[in-house]
C-alpha cells in the first residue's frame, strides 16, 4: 500500500472529531512556582528530561501537591508521546505504562489518543518519528528568530498520514518489537551496572568479606551470603589495619585514582568544514550525555591516535554535567572538558568504578561556587582515593567483574545496532515503500 492511498489530517481536525488531544504544560500564573518545587511529589517534565525515546521520570524535577491541583492543561498519562517543543525542539518518548504521575511543562507536549480504533498510538509514536513529520516540525520551528519553538497553535496546524488501522497496528507490531528489545536490554544494562555496584561497594567499601572472617562467620556462610567462591574468599585477608582512609583490609594499598589510571583531556578541536574527505564526530558533554553523535561537529581525522574515542573507552566529563560512562556511541574525536581515561596496570572494571564511586565527591566539588567554575583540577583527582588489593586478589576479582562490564558493552552496541535497523525502517514503513505482511490492508 503507497502513502498516496492513506488519508492525510491536520491535528487540529482529528482532535475536534475526538480521535487526537495535543496539549502542552500551564503558562503564567497556574505554572509552578520556584518554592512549590519539592523532593518527592508529581513530576515536572522538560524538555531535558526526554533523553534517547525514554523520560527520565527519576531525575526529573517534582512539584508539591498544591502546585498541583492548581494545574490544569499539560496533564499526562501512561501512553502518550511526549515532544518537546522549545529550546531543543523534537525530542520524542512514549509514556510507559508503569509511569509515575506527572505533568508537562511548557516546553513539552503530549499528544494522545482518544480513539484506537481509528489511530494507533504506537503508529502515532513511529509516525512522529518519520522524517515526513519532522521536515513538518523543522519548518514550524524556524517561524521565529528566538529559540527553536514550536507553538501549541503551530502544532495542532500539523499533518499526520493516517493508513487503515490494520496496517498502523502492523507497522506498530514491527517497531515496537524492535522497541521493546532496546528496552529491555537498557534494563538488564541497569541490572548489570547495579551489581557491579553493589558488588563494588561490599568489597572496597563495607569490606564485607574481610569483617566476615574476622567475625569467625563459618567459610562456607559466607560464601553463600555474598556469593563468593572458596577460592576467591581465601585471597581476602582477614584484618584492617590503619591508613589515611581509616581502616583498611591488610594489605591493601591506598593511592590516588591519578595513580591507577590515566586521565587524558581532550583537544579544543576547530570545526572541521563539509565536504566529502574524511572526518570524525566530535564527542562533547552532550554526545556524552546522549550516548551518540547525531548533529555532532566535525574534526579531522588528522589527530593523535589518542585522542580518538572507541567503543568501550571510559569518558569522563570533568566540567560543566559531570557523568562518568563507558562509550559506545562509535569512533569519535575527545573534545576538552572530558577525560578518557585508560590504563596500562589496571583492568577497566577497576578504574571505571573507582572513577564512578567518587563521582558525587567531583560534582559537590564543581559546584562549590567558593572555590570553582563548575569544575573538577587535575589535584582533585589527586585527592580521590582508589584501595588496591594484591595482584591474586585483584585479578580474581576480575573474573567477577570484567564479565558485567562487558556484557553491559555488548548490549549497549546491540542496542545500537537495533536502532539503525529501526531508524532505516521506519521512513520505508510509513511512506508504505515497504509492504507489510499480515496487516489485511497492503
Amino acid at each position: 500500500m503507497r502513502m498516496t492511498d492513506w488519508r492525510t489530517e491536520k491535528v487540529i481536525d482529528l482532535q475536534r472529531a475526538g480521535i487526537l488531544l495535543v496539549e502542552d504544560g500551564n503558562h503564567g500564573e497556574y505554572r509552578p512556582r520556584p518554592g512549590e518545587f519539592v523532593d518527592q511529589g508529581v513530576v515536572f517534565i522538560r524538555a531535558a528530561d526526554i533523553n534517547d525515546g525514554q523520560v527520565l521520570f527519576e531525575s526529573a524535577s517534582k512539584i508539591s501537591e498544591i502546585a498541583r491541583k492548581r494545574i490544569t492543561k499539560g496533564i499526562g498519562s501512561p501512553g502518550d508521546v511526549l515532544l518537546s517543543h522549545k529550546g531543543t525542539v523534537g525530542k520524542l518518548a512514549m509514556v510507559p505504562e508503569d509511569a509515575p504521575p506527572f505533568v508537562c511543562s511548557p516546553q513539552t507536549t503530549f499528544w494522545r489518543t482518544l480513539n484506537s480504533d481509528v489511530l494507533d498510538r504506537r503508529y502515532l509514536y513511529s509516525f512522529m518519528r518519520s522524517p515526513l513529520f519532522r521536515a513538518q516540525l523543522g519548518t514550524r520551528a524556524s517561524e521565529t528568530d528566538m529559540a527553536p519553538y514550536v507553538s501549541l497553535t503551530s502544532q495542532r496546524a500539523l499533518f499526520v498520514a493516517i493508513p487503515p488501522i490494520g496496517y498502523q497496528r502492523a507497522i506498530a507490531h514491527i517497531l515496537g518489537t524492535l522497541d521493546d528489545k532496546i528496552e529491555l536490554n537498557r534494563r538488564m544494562n541497569e541490572t548489570l551496572e547495579a551489581m557491579a555496584r553493589a558488588i563494588f561497594k561490599s568489597w572496597f567499601v563495607d569490606f564485607d568479606p574481610v569483617r566476615a572472617k574476622m567475625s569467625g562467620e563459618p567459610p562456607e556462610s559466607i560464601c553463600n551470603r555474598l556469593g563468593l567462591t572458596p577460592e576467591l574468599l581465601d585471597l581476602f585477608p582477614d584484618r584492617l589495619h590503619d591508613s589515611e582512609l581509616g581502616e583498611v583490609p591488610e594489605g591493601w594499598e591506598v593511592k590516588g585514582v591519578d595513580n591507577i589510571a590515566n586521565y587524558l583531556n581532550g583537544l579544543a578541536l576547530q570545526k572541521y568544514p563539509p565536504g566529502d574527505g574524511d572526518w570524525l564526530p566530535v564527542i562533547k558533554i552532550a554526545q556524552l550525555r546522549a550516548g551518540h553523535t547525531a548533529g555532532a561537529d566535525r574534526a579531522s581525522t588528522e589527530l593523535p591516535g589518542e585522542y580518538v574515542v572507541k567503543n568501550g573507552d571510559v569518558l569522563f566529563s570533568w566540567s560543566g554535567s559531570l557523568l562518568v560512562k563507558i562509550w559506545c556511541g562509535g569512533r569519535g574525536a575527545l573534545n576538552q572538558h572530558l577525560f578518557k581515561v585508560t590504563s596500562d596496570l589496571y583492568p577497566k572494571w577497576f578504574y571505571y568504578l573507582w572513577t564512578k564511586y567518587h563521582l558525587l565527591m567531583f560534582r559537590a566539588i564543581a559546584s562549590d561556587k567558593a572555590t570553582t567554575m563548575g569544575h573538577i583540577k587535575r589535584k582533585n583527582l589527586s585527592e580521590a582515593k582508589a584501595l588496591i588489593p594484591g595482584s591474586e586478589l585483584l585479578n580474581g576479582m576480575t573474573g567477577i567483574f570484567q564479565p558485567l562490564v562487558e556484557q553491559s558493552i555488548q548490549k549497549k552496541l546491540e542496542s545500537k545496532m537495533i536502532e539503525k535497523v529501526r531508524d532505516a525502517l521506519i521512513p520505508k514503513l510509513i511512506s508504505g515503500e515497504l509492504s507489510v505482511p499480515g496487516s489485511g490492508d497492503a
